[in-house]
């Protein structure tokens, strides 16, 4: 039997179009899997998806009448890959109730929906992954990234539950969560000199690459996974220790 194989499987990799989602969805076809990649500009899910050989499909994950409309388009889902941008930095004293709000839909309600659309064909079927993509800060909360911090943890603490009322029908729920990462959004959060200064109290010594992130999505979403659930997957060069 051929290990860390995915073929025959369905994926759907929300946010798939950038960074760590397109990096996700890119491994998870080089193993097999028919992948699909979602996300709210139509240029970039043509261009991921002709990138990756993929079906692309244009969603914004914060309003739960396009998730149900996502869904009914892709279909019956072996693996689901939960991903949402980032909320914008801010202090936590500053953030506005409508910034919470869209924080809310679009990081912690998308992927209690997508889930949910997920859900049922996975526990019929008797195998399921749902693996979302939060943040390092889930442990030690960023200062600028109040948003980001509350909803992530609460992403993280959904799956944790989830996982053990479906663990008997084969699905398993977890999260990975990256440090540090070299993507478009870290470049947005720190200048360079900030970047190198940072880089020295990582035990790693550098950032993470959007690759090695995917690396665990894809091994999550495997067969050979199948006894790991519930759990929050830390890649972040040490930042933990």
């Amino acid at each position: 039997m051929t290990l860390f194989r995915l073929d025959g499987k369905r994926a759907l990799v929300t946010g798939g179009t950038r960074g760590i989602g397109l990096a996700a969805a890119r491994q998870l076809r080089e193993l097999g899997a028919e992948v699909t990649v979602a996300s709210r500009s139509e240029a970039n899910v043509q261009a991921a998806a002709q990138q990756l050989g993929a079906r692309g499909l244009v969603a914004d994950v914060s309003r739960p009448e396009e998730i149900e409309r996502l869904m009914a388009q892709v279909g019956p889902l072996d693996i689901l890959v939960i991903n949402a941008g980032g909320p914008p930095p801010s202090l936590p004293s500053q953030v506005s109730e409508d910034g919470w709000e869209k924080g809310f839909q679009t990081t912690f309600m998308s992927a209690v929906r997508l889930a949910d659309g997920a859900l049922p064909g996975m526990r019929e079927r008797g195998w399921g992954r749902i693996i979302a993509i939060t943040s390092q800060s889930v442990q030690n909360p960023v200062l600028m990234l109040p948003v980001s911090n509350a909803m992530r943890a609460a992403v993280t603490n959904h799956l944790k539950t989830l996982a053990m009322e479906v663990a008997r029908d084969g699905v398993t729920c977890n999260t990975v969560a990256p440090g540090l990462t070299a993507t478009e959004r870290l470049q947005n959060l720190y200048r360079p000199d900030e970047a190198e200064t940072i880089k020295k109290n990582i035990p790693a010594q550098r950032f993470g690459q959007p690759e090695e992130v995917a690396a665990a999505i894809a091994f999550l979403a495997t067969r050979e996974a199948a006894y790991i659930t519930g759990q929050e997957i830390l890649v972040d060069g040490g930042n933990n220790i």
